[in-house]
């Protein structure tokens, strides 16, 4: 999703524009993620820039997409464009250092 949003609307009121936005935004990473996985892959993970214009954006954590719009908005700014690309994930997984003990088992240190 790449798109900007017109945060200030003649007509309309500001707080209810924002929240609009935000909803738009919550409803596409829920649609994505409600999308079936490949067989290879963990879950779903997005690349989201987030800035008042194309020009002006900064990668930032999905989880604070709608925090960084927040931001935006209040700097006075009269737009904020928004990418959100999903992407396949992988978990990494640290191997033990002690095989032997099975899943739960605590390992000893001596």
């Amino acid at each position: 999703m790449k798109k900007t949003y017109p945060l200030i609307v003649e007509a309309k009121n500001t707080d209810r524009v924002l929240e609009a936005v935000k909803h738009d935004i919550r409803k596409y990473f829920k649609r994505c993620r409600a999308a079936k996985l490949p067989a290879d892959v963990d879950f779903w993970d997005f690349d989201c820039l987030v800035g008042a214009d194309a020009a002006s954006t900064t990668a930032v954590h999905p989880s604070s997409v709608v925090t960084q719009v927040d931001v935006v908005a209040k700097a006075g700014h009269a737009s904020v464009y928004v990418v959100v690309e999903a992407k396949h994930g992988m978990r990494s997984y640290v191997p033990r250092e002690n095989a032997d003990n099975g899943p739960g088992e605590p390992q000893d240190n001596e």
